[in-house]
């Protein structure tokens, strides 16, 4: 590092710069000179100048990662270029100055490896816990060293200077061996370090990434020198790495490191030259020792994720499961385990086979388990890891067998096998298989994810599932689901264990993979993993095949078989599993075809001991192994047995003696695979002794001869086994055994020769254990004519059968506890399926309101003539009983402020969400403002408290609600609600604020509305039909509401109940803000509580006609009736009402039903009351009904009715008389006339249309201009109208009385609503014929009817005289509103983000950091801005409270995510936009083109006008008005 010398006032510029860590300001300066030809080559010449120092300032600077991004943000606009660096590497020594930076960086937080041998190791590696590797401090300087190896001239000149590649080399292997893990054994680690992140990031990106910047420099024939100095050099790292740490033949045990980037290097470089650059392996690999040496710790690594899988690294904590996972992980495999395996794939095909396969038994610890015993002694591995490892061990062979990832394979071909396996594990979006498959790090390999190779390969082998929605309401993204034929014919297990970082990833596989052979047929049982072809090896690597055919993995073979035959423990189906797959695939890369005549008799002799007479697979299936020599402990029951005197293949099957047979069972130690390890032993002494001067010859320390002398272990004696059998004839006897029938086995070939002519069958493809084992008979059959003759040979002895086994006493015992589990599992299905149907029918009658009789929760009882109360069952204690007044029951409830219905709009279109600035939305023709400017205007000419009772409120801020339909005792709520309160778990409700779950379905609520107790005598007066005059019953209403306070319940006394009624009342006085209750001018004033409480009732009813689709034609109960407890609200509205006297002398009652005589004293008041005629005939239908006695008798409740028509009706000609011109108006009312005097008079329109404009005449009523005319020319056009005037009168009214009486809605067509309707509510005389049909024979009057209209249209009348140009105006003119509907979204997504992320604020005018719209009105607000701060409420959540009466629905313009805001909580909705494929792009990191879904926005606006945003959504938070 030479000392700086400044001589140029741009030098000087760039210290300071670099001094002051790079002030923004000065980096802008410095970089908007660039485009000047020379000041940018003498200013790139300065940055390397100074590079030295940039490090030293990284390294010590306090904000390193701002200062990371503006280094790079300059040395990125220098080095890209590659003429720039091209200069600047030739006359600067850029590449020198770059390396050495980065050496002398990481030199400074080295410490000593303690990998193999800890006292004198002079290895040293880079301290992963440093704060320089810790935050990735060194990310600058490496990308930069990346971005100049992009340019192919830079590259050359790296590759070509062997002192840069020295320096290289060495840099690398300062990470050799870095974060080692030492297994822990006796107590659990302490502090479990999380230095692992730093160390696979350092790896990755400052070795890793400059490999595949290097490589992608080697493509072609003629850099063939660059790979033989890297792979020289990397060689040389490598001897010398093995001299520092002391390493002769054996890993040091309970060790592993993850890091081992030489062997990558050197890997990855071979694998380039075979598959690239057509270089001859043999003349770049090492000598025969090097390669054992080499193979050691990437096996190591392999045996440990085995054990860490098994759970022995359990003590070193969960950072350890981290490592292995990371490992495999895609980001990282193919820099990683996939070089790794590359590797030991060259070294077992370059080495002696039988020492290989022995190497890797030992690695993974299984070599005392691979013998023919029963018992067996395992010195280094506890009993209960045996079978894991044993699994490992096997996996680990096909996986070594199987891949061709680097053997043969083309990157298409690789690729499409990538994304089978991520397919085949779970169905996976576009994005995040973008993600998880390896993407080659080098940009020039051309498998970028994303190109279009990516996508024609996923077209190929996936299909769409396009987004679709569950009922729960939880969003499904697009996804990608494997087609049917990539199951069939490419599934491959091999792949995906290779690429699973979850354990459950393969298991997951599977089940998709045996639900596939379900469905389509082909399989219907538990298949095993089916065996796939695989690619042919590259020549070069044919060397593999030697390891499926030599002796030793043969003796594996047969003793595990054998085995597995015999029961032993720890082995299971997976170990059988791989050990067919094994000999599959020996059977498929046999190497020349053997003669079938060269089987000698010799052979047979000499296999006492050597097993098998030669190398080659097929031959050794058919060789029979008669006696075998074991070591077992002196207990094992081998030892005190003669061999049997019978001879049969099976000896040991047809002996009696149990002792025997549970041996058999058990487990094992052969003394030939003993030898084996001496033997592996043996051949690496004799290489070194080939190889190597003295100096090697180190004796190895005494205390890794764990295998020392077969006899060390004094207790191990010699038994002789008789075997009698060959790998076929074992086979054979595994398929009886799997599938449990004798001679279960018959040679196909017998029937049908065609079989060996063609033996791919489809039937073998997919299939379990036993199709497994044929498929491998059959391929045997067809290598060889001897195995075929073998075969037919051992089917024709038919086998004895197997006696049954003696079971000694510690087996009895473990079967009895299997029995006993079974039966207790038996107990546990049966009470639980009780439960479920009890709970069934639970649900049942809670839910039900098909049929008001089984509707024991919502309705009172059924019309039986008895009396019978309604039951109630609580769901906190369990009881059922009726509701009394001492002991309540009541209704779980959820309160709700909506604003929902105020929102409707006299149009069927929703409105648009402005995307311009010529769009706008006013909210004048909203159904709330309208009803706002009504009482406005009536408040102004009329006095108040009539004002107050001519209309209903709660359009905006009405109090809904709903209830899950149980019930609970209102002492047992307080309880329960007591018991939240102690609860110190994080709720999502505020017990304080009354919230709380439903106790049985968890849905949330905040109120328990009681339950009115009632004996049921009443309903059956209603059923009767009564014969009353309607005079009568005139009267008798006008009684019953003259008897103030005789309520059942009698307030004067404090019951239970009428407390609970009282509290309930103020909860949903509470739900709502002051200002949607408070209406009248003076403040406080009873007629407030009065309209505010039938109001309640009018919300509820208008909601669940809303939810209904606006009409009642479905009939009926809809979900919404499921939910509905009108019946108990109306109870608890009821009681309060009746609190209120309403003077007789003002009883609209009597307005209604009796000729006024006096007019005259109603003028002498200052402020008249009311017109009727300008009254709401609903909200007058509710004070009727509410302020009579509970319970109400059917025949008042349609007396009720049928005065109120009459009212309704009147209004709907006074509004159709100011519609129609002059002249109409003249017609109307001759031919009016004309019909008075006929009998039927009163119940024709045209007579009493006559009748209304002619009073109505008499004022200045029709004075006014002309408004808008309406044609009515035609008596149908009429009809048409005053039906459509009276149908939500009537559809209110049926729902009410549905909800009071019961009975069922009947459903119809929408053309005869009307007429339906009004014969449900008993309007309609029974015997009218449909063809004659008029609205008006429904009317009855109480009263003779031209009296009437005269003193109704004579208010009228006297008003216009003062306020003629009113007149009009508050004539109730039904407008036809549509349903409430939130705002139409735009199809894409960027048209809403352009016009929005970029809008200024109205109240604030800046522009949002996080701007947001609401989809109800339209309006822009700042989500969490401060600027549009009032009195701590951020805009938002104020917006929610003004909009939506505490609901609000935003969208996020920056995150294309949906927000609702519910009181004083939120939850993230998710996204109504999607892309192409599917799938949500939260925060819009990917940048995809979005488009609307609508099924999803329908859900959303499904969910708002339903009120169910509580129940659906589940994860909610508090946002402390922060929003």
């Amino acid at each position: 590092m030479d000392v700086l010398k400044h001589k140029c006032f741009l030098e000087e510029l760039l210290f300071w710069t670099i001094k002051y860590e790079f002030p923004q300001k000065m980096v802008t300066f410095l970089l908007n000179m660039l485009p000047d030809q020379d000041y940018k080559i003498a200013f790139t010449k300065t940055f390397v100048q100074h590079y030295a120092f940039i490090m030293k300032t990284l390294k010590k600077s306090h904000e390193s990662d701002t200062m990371s991004n503006r280094i790079v943000h300059i040395s990125v606009q220098l080095f890209s270029n590659e003429e720039l660096a091209r200069q600047v590497t030739e006359e600067c020594q850029l590449l020198d100055i770059m390396v050495t930076v980065l050496l002398y960086m990481m030199e400074s937080c080295l410490i000593k490896s303690e990998l193999q041998d800890e006292e004198n190791s002079l290895h040293v590696v880079v301290n992963c816990g440093e704060a320089l590797l810790k935050n990735n401090t060194y990310w600058p300087l490496v990308s930069d060293f990346i971005n100049i190896l992009s340019h192919q001239s830079v590259a050359k000149k790296f590759l070509e200077d062997h002192g840069l590649l020295v320096t290289w080399m060495n840099f690398v292997s300062f990470f050799q061996g870095m974060n080692l893990n030492k297994r822990e054994l006796n107590e659990h680690v302490e502090f479990e370090s999380q230095t692992y992140y730093a160390a696979f990031a350092a790896e990755l990106e400052a070795c890793a990434q400059p490999m595949w910047g290097l490589l992608s420099h080697c493509k072609v024939r003629e850099t063939q020198e660059y790979t033989r100095n890297v792979v020289r050099y990397c060689l040389e790292a490598l001897q010398d790495w093995f001299d520092a740490i002391n390493f002769v033949d054996e890993p040091a045990p309970n060790q592993v490191t993850f890091h081992l980037p030489l062997h990558r290097y050197f890997a990855m470089f071979l694998s380039k030259a075979v598959k690239c650059q057509e270089l001859d392996l043999d003349t770049i690999l090492p000598d025969q020792e090097m390669l054992m040496k080499l193979m050691i710790h990437p096996l190591q690594i392999q045996a440990s994720l085995s054990e860490i899988h098994s759970n022995m690294w359990v003590r070193n904590g969960l950072q350890i499961k981290g490592q292995a996972m990371t490992y495999v992980q895609s980001h990282f495999c193919n820099s990683m385990i996939d070089p790794d395996i590359y590797l030991l794939q060259v070294c077992a095909s370059r080495l002696d086979p039988d020492y290989f396969i022995s190497s890797v038994f030992e690695r993974f610890k299984v070599v005392d388990l691979l013998t023919m015993a029963s018992q067996h002694q395992n010195t280094v591995l506890d009993s209960e890891h045996e079978r894991s490892m044993l699994e490992g061990a096997l996996t680990f062979l096909v996986l070594l067998l199987s891949l061709r990832l680097h053997l043969g394979m083309t990157d298409d071909e690789i690729l499409r096998a990538e994304m089978v396996a991520q397919l085949c594990m779970n169905d996976r979006t576009h994005s995040s298989l973008l993600d998880l498959i390896p993407e080659n790090p080098n940009p020039k390999s051309g498998i970028i994810p994303g190109s279009l190779s990516f996508e024609s390969v996923l077209s190929a082998v996936a299909d769409f599932k396009a987004p679709v929605f569950e009922p729960g309401g939880s969003m499904q993204q697009g996804m990608y689901t494997p087609k049917a034929e990539v199951w069939d014919k490419e599934f491959d297990p091999v792949m995906v264990i290779l690429r699973t970082v979850y354990r459950r990833d393969v298991q997951s596989a599977m089940d998709r993979y045996t639900a596939f052979l379900k469905q389509s047929g082909k399989f219907p049982g538990n298949p095993w993993p089916p065996y796939k072809k695989r690619t042919p090896l590259h020549p070069s690597y044919k060397g593999l095949i030697k390891l499926l055919h030599c002796k030793t993995l043969h003796i594996v073979l047969f003793t595990l078989l054998y085995k597995i035959l015999m029961d032993h423990q720890n082995l299971s189906e997976h170990v059988l599993c791989m050990v067919l797959y094994l000999i599959e695939l020996g059977l498929e890369n046999s190497p020349e075809q053997e003669s079938d005549e060269e089987e000698s008799a010799s052979g047979q002799e000499r296999c006492h001991d050597s097993w098998f007479p030669g190398s080659n697979l097929v031959s050794n299936m058919r060789h029979f192994i008669n006696y075998v020599r074991v070591r077992v402990p002196e207990t094992a029951p081998e030892v005190k047995r003669e061999p049997p005197a019978s001879t049969s293949s099976d000896g040991l099957a047809s002996s009696q003696s149990s002792r025997r047979k549970s041996l058999q069972r058990e487990n094992s130690g052969t003394a030939q695979v003993f030898s084996l390890v001496a033997e592996r032993r043996k051949k690496f002494q004799e290489i070194i002794n080939r190889n190597t001067s003295e100096a090697n010859q180190v004796v190895r320390p005494k205390t890794s001869m764990k295998w020392s002398a077969p006899g060390a272990t004094p207790q191990l004696t010699t038994a002789i086994l008789e075997v009698k059998e060959s790998i076929l004839s074992l086979l054979i006897k595994l398929h009886h055994k799997l599938s449990g029938k004798q001679n279960s086995y018959y040679p196909p070939w017998l029937d049908d020769v065609d079989v060996l002519i063609h033996p791919e069958i489809p039937r073998y493809s997919h299939g379990d254990g036993i199709t497994a084992v044929e498929r491998i008979l059959l391929k045997a059959a067809v290598q060889s004519r001897l195995n075929k003759r073998i075969i037919e040979e051992i089917c024709r002895k038919v086998t004895p059968p197997v006696p049954p086994k003696k079971i000694s006493s510690a087996e009895k015992k473990t079967l009895d506890k299997e029995e006993r589990r079974q039966k207790a599992r038996e107990r546990q299905q049966k009470l639980l399926a009780e439960f479920a149907s009890r709970q069934k029918s639970f649900m049942e009658t809670a839910m039900d309101v098909e049929s008001p009789d089984a509707d024991i929760a919502m309705e009172v009882a059924t019309s039986e003539q008895h009396v019978s109360e309604a039951i109630y069952d609580c769901v906190i204690c369990g009881q059922s009983g009726p509701s009394t007044e001492e002991r309540p029951t009541g209704l779980v409830v959820l309160l709700q402020a909506s604003s929902v219905l105020g929102q409707c709009r006299n149009s069927t279109e929703p409105k648009k969400l402005p995307t311009t600035e010529e769009e706008q939305i006013y909210p004048w023709d909203t159904c709330a403002a309208l009803h706002d400017v009504r009482l406005t205007t009536l408040q102004r000419y009329f006095k108040d408290s009539s004002c107050l009772q001519a209309v209903s409120i709660g359009w905006e801020g009405g109090v809904y609600v709903q209830t899950c339909g149980h019930t609970l005792h209102i002492d047992c709520h307080k309880s329960y609600m007591e018991s939240l309160r102690n609860d110190q778990v994080l709720q999502g409700f505020s017990v304080d604020k009354g919230e709380f779950t439903c106790p049985l379905c968890r849905q949330f609520a905040n109120s328990v509305l009681p339950c009115y107790p009632g004996n049921n005598v009443e309903r059956s007066l209603w059923q009767s039909h009564s014969d009353k005059c309607m005079q009568d019953l005139v009267q008798e209403v006008e009684d019953l509401q003259e008897q103030l306070g005789t309520f059942p319940v009698s307030i004067s006394s404090e019951t239970n109940l009428s407390k609970e009624m009282e509290s309930v009342m103020k909860d949903i006085k509470s739900t709502t803000q002051k200002k949607y209750t408070d209406y009248s001018k003076s403040p406080g004033s009873p007629d407030n509580d009065f309209l505010f409480m039938y109001s309640v009732a009018r919300t509820n009813l208008e909601l669940e006609l809303v939810h209904r689709g606006g009409n009642l034609c479905s009939g009926g109960a809809s979900t919404a009736g499921k939910r509905s407890c009108l019946n108990q609200l109306f109870h608890v509205l009821a009681m309060h009402m009746r609190l209120y006297s309403i003077d007789s002398a003002y009883n609209p009652w009597r307005k209604l039903t009796q000729p006024m005589q006096d007019k005259n004293s109603e003028l002498s008041e200052e402020q008249p009351e009311v017109p009727v005629l300008y009254r709401d005939v609903s909200s007058l239908l509710l004070i009727q009904i509410l302020t009579m006695p509970q319970p109400l008798h059917k025949e008042h409740f349609t007396c009720i009715i049928k005065v109120l028509f009459t009212l309704l009706y009147t209004q709907g000609l006074a509004a159709l008389s100011v519609k129609c011109s002059a002249e109409d108006r003249t017609a109307w009312k001759e031919s009016g006339d004309l019909k008075k005097n006929t009998p039927s008079g009163e119940k024709s329109w045209e007579v009493l249309l006559g009748h209304v404009i002619s009073e109505l005449s008499k004022g200045k009523i029709y004075e006014e201009g002309e408004t808008e005319e309406l044609r009515v020319v035609n008596p149908d056009s009429v009809e048409c109208y005053l039906q459509q005037f009276c149908l939500p009168f009537l559809r209110i009214t049926s729902l009410l009385q549905h909800h009071l009486f019961g009975g069922d809605l009947p459903s119809c067509q929408e053309d005869e609503e009307f007429t339906v309707l009004a014969s449900c509510l008993g309007l309609l005389p029974s015997f009218q014929s449909a063809h004659q049909f008029t609205s008006a024979s429904c009317l009855d009057w109480p009263v003779p009817a031209f009296d009437m209209v005269s003193q109704w249209c004579s208010e009228l009348v006297s008003f216009a005289d003062k306020h003629p140009d009113q007149v009009k105006a508050l004539l109730i003119q039904e407008p036809k509103w549509g349903l409430p509907r939130l705002l139409q979204l735009p199809e894409n997504y960027n048209t809403i983000f352009q016009y929005y992320h970029r809008k200024t604020c109205t109240v604030c005018t800046k522009v949002p950091k996080d701007p947001a719209v609401c989809l109800v009105c339209g309006t822009f607000v700042c989500l969490k801005g401060l600027c549009c701060k009032q009195q701590s409420y951020c805009e938002c959540v104020l917006h929610s409270q003004n909009c939506g009466a505490g609901t609000g629905i935003f969208l996020l313009i920056n995150a294309s995510v949906i927000i609702i805001i519910r009181g004083h909580r939120f939850c993230l909705w998710g996204s109504v936009y999607l892309d192409a494929h599917g799938e949500e792009d939260r925060d819009l990191r990917r940048g995809k083109p979005l488009y609307i879904c609508k099924e999803r926005y329908k859900v959303l606006e499904q969910q708002w006008v339903s009120h169910t945003f509580d129940h659906i959504n589940k994860r909610w938070g508090p946002h402390y008005n922060g929003l």
